[in-house]
């Protein structure tokens, strides 16, 4: 079932000692943490001038804090995904038998109220990668006049005190506010073979992050997901707020030092399952900053675009001075 393969997180009973899934599940960090990572260890402060320890610092903090709002909160819209996609109810099927597919160590509860239709998913445990705890509730809500299936469905994600634990060091962040998903073009997931083209729009006007130290700040979120099929299911990316003249931006905020961040994609973010589900291209230019700052990926170790190799995977991450001075990384992800 193609659903298996789009969520990774994923855990049932039919399909949790699957060697494919268990191989599958190995692949996940390539294109989801490494990629990520890479956009975030760049960014850089804009009230900074100098690159004092106690900067280094702040950015080394600010690319993992960044890195752990980003994987979790996309965990979670994937968990949505895989939980209404095999709900009849929201599918407009009432009659079917629910085969919801849910994340390790969560339990899912169907309800309908007050014209809403609603999954309430209860964390309290290790995902099923064994490298997080996740302790809170998200609850799914979408009318009871919509199917999920139909052009134009919205999805409510409601994330209530969602407690993610890094067991390595069991440094922590909690997770509260909402996100909408919009199902622009209709069409389940699993079904995508035979649709050819599904569109998801994600939204989010205020997430409210806490971390470890008591600092909450709010982060903001507009992209656009498209899932084609060739060869394998292809998830194309982009970024859809537009700030003055800078559009495709798809995160922006404030981190927990107090210094504003804007993320746009100025090239699609691509990612196939035909390249072991890794990021293949993709750029993104970093502003409000002290620097300009251009991340390329899907290149080769010496900066030249590269399909998919037996190998490493580099970026290029190309930082602009007020000065003019230019400066160039390429690492691997």
């Amino acid at each position: 079932m193609l659903i298996s393969y789009l969520y990774p997180t994923i855990h049932s009973k039919k399909i949790k000692n699957s060697p494919k899934i268990k191989k599958f599940m190995k692949r996940k960090i390539p294109f989801i943490l490494a990629a990520i990572l890479a956009i975030s260890v760049v960014f850089v402060s804009c009230k900074k001038t100098s690159t004092s320890s106690t900067d280094n610092t702040d950015l080394t903090t600010h690319a993992d804090d960044q890195n752990t709002v980003s994987q979790n909160m996309d965990d979670v819209a994937n968990d949505a995904n895989g939980a209404i996609d095999g709900s009849a109810a929201f599918q407009g099927k009432p009659g079917d038998v629910d085969n919801l597919v849910l994340p390790c160590n969560a339990t899912a509860v169907l309800d309908s109220a007050n014209g809403l239709r609603t999954i309430t998913i209860t964390y309290n445990g290790l995902n099923c990668q064994l490298n997080r705890i996740r302790v809170g509730v998200v609850v799914l809500s979408m009318p009871l006049t919509q199917h999920w299936r139909d052009a134009g469905a919205t999805l409510t994600i409601n994330v209530q005190n969602l407690k993610i634990t890094r067991v390595s060091d069991g440094k922590y962040i909690i997770i509260n506010g909402i996100t909408t998903v919009t199902n622009v073009s209709g069409g389940r997931l699993r079904d995508l073979s035979a649709l050819g083209t599904i569109v998801h729009t994600i939204n989010s006007a205020g997430i409210t992050i806490t971390f470890e130290d008591g600092t909450q700040r709010s982060w903001q979120i507009a992209k656009k997901r498209t899932f084609t099929y060739s060869n394998g299911v292809v998830i194309t990316t982009i970024g859809t707020h537009t700030d003055g003249s800078t559009t495709g931006i798809s995160e922006w905020g404030t981190n927990r030092f107090g210094n504003a961040f804007s993320t746009a994609i100025t090239q699609p973010m691509v990612i196939r399952e035909d390249c072991s589900w890794r990021l293949v291209s993709g750029q993104v230019t970093h502003t409000k900053l002290v620097a300009t700052i251009v991340v390329t990926f899907g290149l080769d170790s010496a900066g030249n675009p590269v399909t998919c190799p037996s190998g490493t995977f580099y970026f290029k991450v190309v930082w602009t001075g007020t000065n003019g001075t230019v400066r160039t990384f390429i690492l691997p992800y």
